[in-house]
């Protein structure tokens, strides 16, 4: 009995060394000031806001496969489709269905309100993931748990870790 006990904290401990000790620093971009967000950080926001399916439109209050309401596309500095103005009536809804336009998208909102939300004294994806879904100014709060579960795969699954 007292084997097994130990095999399994041996297993588990074997697990979180792996989880602290793994190369995570393609989650964490160096170049914050012009792309805060990581190609791989955007993908898993992409994948937890809506399975990254780009036949995903405008439903409800939020457009495109990040999400992204007309007030985030706003403080995101409005950005544009080639030949579209932000004052024309489907720029945000242009915008927010292509998939470049809505990744730049995210992109100016998490400079303008990129932050430490957890706490842990870096500005990395869990941040990102937790301002794009609950905003600029409510980070801090507790993201919801299937929306960080989704992202805590994705992050583990580019760190080469499947849990």
């Amino acid at each position: 009995m007292y084997s097994k006990v130990i095999v399994c904290l041996a297993g588990v401990l074997l697990l979180l060394i792996a989880v602290v000790t793994a190369d995570v620093s393609h989650l964490v971009n160096t170049q914050y000031e012009e792309t805060p967000v990581t190609e791989v950080c955007l993908r898993c926001i992409c994948d937890a806001s809506s399975g990254c399916d780009p036949s995903v439109r405008c439903t409800g209050d939020a457009c495109g496969m990040f999400r992204i309401t007309w007030a985030y596309w706003a403080d995101a500095g409005k950005p544009v489709l080639q030949g579209d103005a932000p004052e024309s009536q489907g720029a945000y809804a242009n915008c927010a269905n292509d998939a470049l336009c809505a990744a730049r998208t995210v992109q100016g909102y998490m400079r303008k309100f990129g932050q430490d939300c957890n706490g842990d004294g870096i500005i990395d994806c869990l941040d990102h993931a937790a301002i794009h879904k609950l905003g600029g100014y409510g980070c801090k709060s507790a993201v919801p748990v299937a929306y960080q579960s989704k992202i805590d795969q994705c992050i583990h699954y580019a760190a080469g870790i499947q849990v």
